[in-house]
């Protein structure tokens, strides 16, 4: 089985594709290829109600729930994703290098998205040479991973909380989880509040919002602003926080859970993190937009593995830009150099195909949201629906009905056997 999650593919209908969703406007030969010779139907990834981050929604999707026990956060599973020093007691955070004004409204929370690796790390290690927290224990590590990413890790004697609030307004902490809120426009970045009334929550939050309001002096007055400033650049002059976590996760093994041979395919730390977490066999398949590249490593592992998860990035960056017609476009990319490619590499009565998405990033949100993403199963062991299309529409009326999230890969086993 090869697994295919499409990063944010699902989507509403845009009134630049003439009403409907880019998944649904784009030519998709190859998956309607695949389309035929299986059955869809729709899934929620994480719970109705949640939109979620990209973190909480794979591990869904790859069979895991959380309703039991907090979330550890996307700050530690990033921090384990690019091998950062964490442990126990420590707090990790995701965040975003990000343009503000001097009312701290923020005017790009990915200050242009595409930011120079050089940057990035010359002012990370400004920030840690000059912050200087109240409490002389406490450290910290600034650690840019890709484009406007960034893990900040606190550490101090004793203990810390994850039980803060964001100072990221566009995010809210859900049991560990990072959920995306409905927002406008207008945004300023948050002060971080202790959620309950314990010296640990409490200090947190005081060595975040120092962070915060320590490094929004050193960024405005940096060099590297004042040189991005003089090219007409974007500024990096904050970073937004959320989703703090204290404690490494504890889980079940990805191959003891399903009894599988379970590998990957992962670019971003986030899933890389997943898969360290998950202990599954991770597989070089070249860059973000290497499509054919990963279409033939996976195939290729199916001599050795019975499983491989691909996680393909491209469609939730459009959405989140808010750029209908790029992620139609993309769609039709990744349909064309990476499913005709796997086609064309996998004998389709040895090898089935599931493609669905980690979650819907609607355009005109241009953020994460609560609604359904399709799910196809595909091959020639499975009963057939009569589908003709992987979309939105089909999906509502195709045999697989409405899943969770963490019930897709034991759906797929039983519809493929």
């Amino acid at each position: 089985m090869i697994y295919v999650l499409l990063d944010g593919i699902g989507d509403l209908p845009h009134p630049d594709l003439k009403g409907t969703t880019p998944l649904n406007y784009a030519k998709t030969p190859n998956m309607d290829k695949l389309a035929k010779n299986g059955t869809i139907g729709e899934v929620i990834s994480v719970g109705k109600g949640i939109a979620p981050q990209s973190d909480i929604a794979v591990f869904n999707m790859l069979g895991y729930r959380f309703k039991n026990s907090v979330y550890v956060g996307r700050g530690v599973i990033e921090s384990i994703g690019i091998g950062i020093d964490f442990k126990n007691g420590d707090l990790a955070l995701r965040g975003n290098f990000s343009t503000v004004n001097d009312e701290r409204a923020i005017t790009d929370r990915r200050a242009g998205r595409k930011i120079e690796r050089e940057d990035a790390v010359a002012i990370s290690r400004e920030l840690e040479q000059k912050i200087k927290f109240s409490n002389p224990k406490a450290s910290v590590v600034v650690s840019p991973t890709i484009g406007h990413r960034v893990i900040v890790r606190i550490r101090c004697d004793g203990e810390l909380s994850p039980d803060i609030s964001n100072t990221d307004p566009a995010y809210a902490r859900i049991d560990g989880m990072g959920v995306a809120k409905a927002v406008g426009d207008y945004m300023k970045i948050e002060k971080s509040l202790p959620l309950n009334e314990s010296a640990a929550a409490k200090l947190s939050a005081l060595l975040v919002n120092e962070f915060t309001d320590q490094s929004l002096v050193i960024m405005k007055n940096s060099e590297i602003n004042k040189r991005r400033n003089s090219q007409g650049k974007k500024l990096l002059n904050a970073i937004l926080l959320r989703d703090a976590g204290n404690r490494l996760p504890d889980v079940i093994p990805i191959n003891q859970l399903h009894e599988m041979k379970f590998s990957c395919i992962v670019d971003m730390p986030v899933e890389i993190g997943i898969a360290n977490v998950l202990k599954m066999q991770t597989f070089n398949a070249g860059g973000l937009t290497d499509y054919e590249e990963k279409a033939r490593v996976a195939a290729k592992a199916m001599e050795t593995q019975n499983a491989i998860y691909v996680h393909i990035k491209g469609p939730d960056e459009f959405g989140h830009d808010g750029d209908a017609v790029g992620k139609m476009k993309n769609i039709e990319e990744i349909d064309s150099r990476f499913f005709g490619t796997l086609l064309n590499s996998i004998d389709t009565s040895k090898v089935s195909v599931v493609i669905s998405g980690d979650h819907s990033t609607p355009c005109i949100n241009k953020s994460h949201s609560d609604d359904p993403v399709p799910v196809l199963v595909s091959g020639d062991s499975v009963k057939k629906d009569g589908t003709t299309r992987f979309t939105e529409e089909q999906a509502k009326k195709g045999k697989i009905g409405l899943l969770a999230g963490a019930d897709v890969i034991k759906t797929a086993i039983s519809l493929i056997r």
